[in-house]
């Protein structure tokens, strides 16, 4: 048990000259606080996942968020630097994009994130994070003080973590109480609009019944007429009845419930729920061209994800990642990009004015120079 404790949570110096207490903050949303407390939301992330709506705006939001780039830059005088490993690929084990695309749901849905400090660079060289990893919301127990004000301390899995050092909590506030709390009866109508239409699949209920108007019909009757009954609707849509016998419809058929309006009406408001156009759930009919689809592309950006990337980036600017005045920012350069057309029009028109030379522009291009 020694062993594996110690491969997850490597021993290093004790001493340190980076004192952050970022982790300390006084609390921000009591039923944030609540719901990491043990107190229970309108729904739960495996039912919210459950609904294919909430599904995609996760991956598109989440998923987009992991697959970004990480860069870091001098805010003064804005030159570039090279990041540390622990800024693209934080935990040594798993792909930078598997971290951060787990963090950004934890925040989305939850309001917060939490990572757990796996090694520190020893004092000489800084004493800030080396590597850390994803610690799931529902894993982290959060300590108040009496007023529940004030955030005092962290347990995980039940058991009290330090302050500082190896094993410490790294937190990521989000910029709401997260989607299960504002959204949560939104997404368990959806769920039940699921489960009502599953149902139906299962178990459809007649839509119509045969009725005897008084006359004893023997079981082998019965079973002849309706067989009749059966075969004469599969060739033919018009139905003859003599006096003995009457038609009555018997619940209800799919188009009587609206189920597909309900759960069109739902995918929208899901759609506003989680701040994503309602484009990308296919929640409303509307004609894309390729030109606005990459402005919806930055409208995904401004209203979707910059929150979500705002808390990420400034979080890891602080002096416990990076020296001051170094900035964490993601790089949206690939993902804004607009068509080879739209590129290369204003490639020509910076190469004209000698902003940017034919080797600077096949770098931006992954275009490898020809050798002559």
């Amino acid at each position: 048990m020694g062993a594996f404790r110690n491969f997850f949570f490597p021993q290093v110096s004790a001493a340190k000259s980076v004192d952050v207490t970022a982790a300390l903050t006084p609390v921000q949303i009591q039923d944030q606080i609540y719901n990491i407390l043990g107190g229970a939301t309108n729904t739960t992330r495996a039912l919210a996942m459950s609904v294919p709506s909430v599904a995609r705006a996760r991956n598109i939001i989440c998923g987009t968020i992991g697959s970004l780039p990480l860069t870091t830059f001098n805010r003064i005088t804005g030159a570039y630097v090279d990041p540390q490993r622990v800024i693209n690929q934080p935990d040594p084990r798993v792909a930078g994009f598997v971290i951060y695309n787990w963090l950004a749901e934890d925040i989305w849905l939850y309001g917060v994130g939490y990572g757990q400090v796996l090694e520190m660079y020893s004092t000489t060289d800084g004493g800030r994070v080396r590597a850390w990893t994803r610690v799931s919301p529902d894993r982290v127990t959060v300590e108040t003080n009496a007023n529940n004000t004030e955030i005092t301390g962290y347990r995980v899995d039940g058991s009290a973590v330090p302050m500082n050092g190896v094993g410490s909590i790294i937190r990521f506030d989000g910029p709401d109480e997260g989607l299960l709390h504002r959204a949560g009866k939104t997404i368990s109508a959806a769920v039940f609009l699921e489960n009502a239409a599953v149902n139906y699949a299962k178990e459809p209920a007649p839509s119509m019944i045969l009725k005897s108007n008084g006359t004893n019909l023997t079981a082998e009757r019965v079973s002849a007429l309706l067989s009749a009954w059966k075969t004469a609707r599969q060739s033919r849509s018009t139905a003859f009845l003599n006096a003995d016998v009457d038609l009555k419809e018997f619940g209800f058929d799919p188009k009587s419930l609206q189920l597909a309006e309900a759960r069109q009406y739902v995918a929208l408001e899901l759609a506003r729920a989680c701040g994503i156009p309602a484009y990308f759930l296919s929640a409303e009919t509307t004609t894309m061209t390729y030109s606005n689809a990459v402005s919806e592309r930055r409208s995904l950006v401004d209203f979707s994800l910059r929150p979500i990337l705002k808390a990420i980036e400034e979080r890891l600017s602080l002096p416990d990642f990076v020296p001051n005045p170094v900035m964490v920012r993601f790089s949206l350069d690939d993902f804004l990009r607009g068509n080879a057309l739209e590129r290369a029009q204003v490639y020509e028109i910076l190469n004209r004015i000698g902003a940017m030379s034919v080797e600077q522009i096949q770098r931006e291009e992954d275009l490898i120079p020809n050798e002559n």
